[in-house]
């Protein structure tokens, strides 16, 4: 009897289609809508650009000479809103133990420092600037590394000495307790290199994110949070393809070097869509991340960024582009420019297609009453109900003859397909395989000029 009630369940299921595709929470399709983001870099040695916070584990410069004496978050901010960005994450602890908040922690800090009298708070600057320019506020807190306490990567002390260990973990747990408390929510929550989970010596950041940030999306950070997002293997902004949303684990590297084949995977059972990071100032000094007058020759392209663009939201990844602040506490006039070239660029773009639907089925067409010179395809699911679509086809009509523009695999929150320029009668989206109802929420067409 138990053997036939086990049969019967076993049909039931797949006749149903489980086990169910996963979801995301309405966190992370927020966050996949956003598309375009900016993670801000500024430390104490863009102020001593010689120290090397890993190899100099004896000192620490002197925060006396950190002074931004013409900081101004709001020019921060309406930059990064001028390039598209949704949200913003602020580094407000990188690798050299530097605090860009008044931390009760340790005196490591800007409270340490001349700028404001030690009075100053960058962190609650910012998130005032986000509220009012519309961009959504995040913060990247570095629990791996600490020049200040010796710490390298993955959140160890030097020596491994039990007690520094703990001392280490109670400080780091005070400081994102006064910063997931005292600053309002956060979009965004950036762990580089992941964290080192109590179990393996680490502090207790899981308890704290659900106390305190319930809603944050979480890069890289602790698996049994709400919302996570991963990393895609490399800091070049470029997303492999196929980069499925769902996956079998989350990321913990700290950027160092490549990892390859950081695909996600179409049967993984968790939602944790990839986020391309890059400097906007790639290479150079610090990798490009932080302010140094000789990377302003690295600064890309618009160009470039336009690439960029295609190989990570075009590829159902988030940009994350980095952005550096100089001694004054601005962003770089060049960086400013740039920055406006490219949000004003992918608007011109794709805000106005030649044609779109959407809806549920394997089968979409466009057409067109007289021919459409067409470059352009851009593809999007319903993420809201999973990633569905496993294969599809492109095909694009000449005359009578329907003709293959493209064959792929996954669409996700966008896929964007470019080609040459030709004349069409109509275009089509076939899906050949899913797991479920495919539901398309948008198939759009374009004729794009890049001049």
């Amino acid at each position: 009897m138990k053997k036939l009630f086990l049969l019967i369940v076993i049909v039931s299921i797949s006749l149903k289609g489980y086990p169910q595709i996963p979801k995301p929470t309405k966190e992370q399709v927020e966050w996949a809508d956003c598309e375009i983001g900016a993670i801000i870099h500024f430390d104490i040695n863009v102020y001593e650009p010689e120290y090397q916070w890993r190899g100099q584990w004896d000192y620490n410069p002197d925060p006396r000479i950190f002074n931004p004496k013409e900081l101004d978050t709001d020019q921060w901010v309406k930059a990064v809103k001028d390039m598209g960005g949704e949200y913003a994450v602020l580094v407000v602890k990188h690798c050299t133990g530097f605090c860009l908040w008044p931390s009760k922690a340790h005196d490591y800090g800007i409270k340490s420092s001349p700028w404001k009298n030690g009075q100053g708070d960058i962190l609650s600057d910012f998130v005032k600037s986000c509220e009012k320019y519309g961009v959504r506020p995040g913060v990247y807190y570095s629990a791996a590394a600490n020049g200040y306490f010796k710490v390298d990567n993955p959140g160890l002390v030097r020596g491994n000495d039990p007690k520094q260990q703990k001392a280490y973990n109670d400080m780091v747990e005070q400081q994102l307790t006064e910063i997931y408390s005292n600053y309002g929510k956060f979009f965004e929550i950036w762990f580089d290199g992941g964290c080192l989970p109590p179990e393996k010596g680490g502090p207790d950041i899981v308890t704290l994110l659900h106390k305190y940030q319930p809603q944050a999306v979480v890069f890289q950070g602790p698996e049994g949070t709400n919302s996570l997002i991963r990393w895609v293997g490399n800091e070049r902004g470029v997303a492999p393809y196929p980069c499925w949303s769902t996956t079998h684990t989350t990321t913990s590297s700290g950027g160092d070097e490549e990892i390859d084949r950081l695909h996600g995977s179409p049967d993984g059972p968790l939602w944790c869509p990839g986020e391309a990071d890059f400097p906007i100032r790639h290479g150079g000094w610090q990798g490009g991340w932080f302010y140094h007058p000789e990377n302003t020759k690295h600064l890309m392209s618009l160009e470039t960024l336009i690439e960029k663009y295609y190989t990570t939201v075009g590829r159902n990844t988030n940009m994350l582009i980095g952005v550096v602040i100089d001694p004054r506490g601005l962003v770089p006039e060049e960086d400013v420019k740039r920055m406006k070239e490219f949000g004003d660029e992918i608007k011109k773009r794709f805000d106005y297609p030649v044609a779109k639907t959407n809806g549920k089925g394997k089968v979409h067409e466009i057409n067109f009453t007289k021919p459409q010179q067409l470059n352009h395809i851009v593809l999007m699911e319903d993420i809201r109900e999973g990633e569905r679509v496993r294969e599809f086809e492109l095909f694009g009509k000449k005359g009578s003859q329907w003709i293959s523009l493209f064959k792929g695999s996954c669409i996700g929150h966008k896929y964007i397909h470019q080609f040459e320029p030709m004349e069409l009668n109509a275009i089509k989206l076939v899906v050949e395989n899913a797991v479920e109802t495919p539901i398309i929420r948008d198939l759009s067409v374009y004729n794009i000029s890049k001049n």
